[in-house]
């Protein structure tokens, strides 16, 4: 499978997230320690905002992110309030750049772990599921990229949590009826610039580890001697695959069957349930 994270907040260096931390995702790209894969070397991705563009800027590769001397750069160079960062274990797919995530169609940016089950016998039902106007932006083999042109036609615009309840709905219903018992299994970031959704989900109901951060003003009372936390904003939040680093009361994991709101303002973790198609 992958790793991931996803940045919202104060703009930071990516280097401060992807790098610095005790158990970064450049740590877990070699030793992930909840992921199927120890090692997650396949290409790696990296997709973030700046203030005066609403399209976000992507790089991916298809090298390993622990030795990639172009990331080790921009990470030292690039600022930002929001950004998604991937180290990939392909499940099949062939390791080349349009399979890296995170993918971007737009504003909008899209990263996944997991696996649509059976995907070579539902893959031509999926694509033909896709919005013609869609079709051309596909570049890749991934189920995870077909995942995403499945949820823009079905709204993600409009209603991100209803577009990704109803693509989740057709992968279970096709891998159904192709015989698949199991068909999915995914923990997903999605953002238009401004918001972030995640969502952990699985046809087994054991799904792929994911966390999220506590309110900055809870882990300033836990741990005030933290003098970074003083240089950042009481709305900055991460979402990761695996804790960044073992500071108690700092990460809660998400619960199963849920996805959540990232925001100005308050926040929103709700049940999530495939909407049938």
């Amino acid at each position: 499978m992958c790793r991931w994270l996803a940045y919202s907040g104060t703009p930071v260096l990516l280097d401060d997230v992807l790098y610095r931390p005790q158990h970064s995702l450049i740590d877990q790209s070699l030793h992930a320690r909840m992921g199927v894969e120890t090692t997650n070397g396949d290409g790696f991705g990296v997709g973030w905002y700046a203030w005066h563009l609403r399209t976000p800027a992507v790089i991916r590769d298809t090298g390993p992110a622990w030795s990639n001397r172009n990331l080790r750069e921009i990470a030292d160079h690039v600022r930002s309030p929001l950004f998604f960062a991937h180290v990939r274990a392909s499940t099949g797919s062939a390791v080349q750049q349009t399979n890296c995530h995170p993918f971007r169609h737009g504003p909008w940016m899209w990263m996944h772990n997991g696996a649509i089950a059976g995907f070579s016998e539902v893959r031509r039902d999926l694509m033909l599921a896709v919005d013609p106007e869609l079709f051309p932006s596909l570049e890749g083999t991934t189920d995870s990229e077909v995942m995403f042109h499945v949820a823009l036609t079905f709204g993600l615009d409009g209603d991100p949590p209803g577009a990704v309840a109803r693509m989740v709905g057709l992968v279970e219903r096709l891998g159904h009826e192709h015989g698949v018992p199991q068909p999915l299994q995914m923990t997903v970031a999605v953002t238009d610039g401004e918001r972030l959704w995640f969502f952990r989900y699985s046809s087994t109901g054991a799904s792929r580890s994911l966390y999220y951060s506590s309110q900055v003003e809870d882990v300033r009372a836990l741990h005030p001697d933290l003098a970074f936390l003083k240089h950042i904003s009481d709305e900055t939040r991460l979402v990761v695959s695996e804790p960044l680093g073992d500071l108690p009361g700092v990460w809660n994991e998400v619960p199963e069957s849920s996805y959540g709101v990232v925001q100005p303002g308050r926040d929103v973790l709700r049940h999530f349930e495939p909407e049938p198609v």
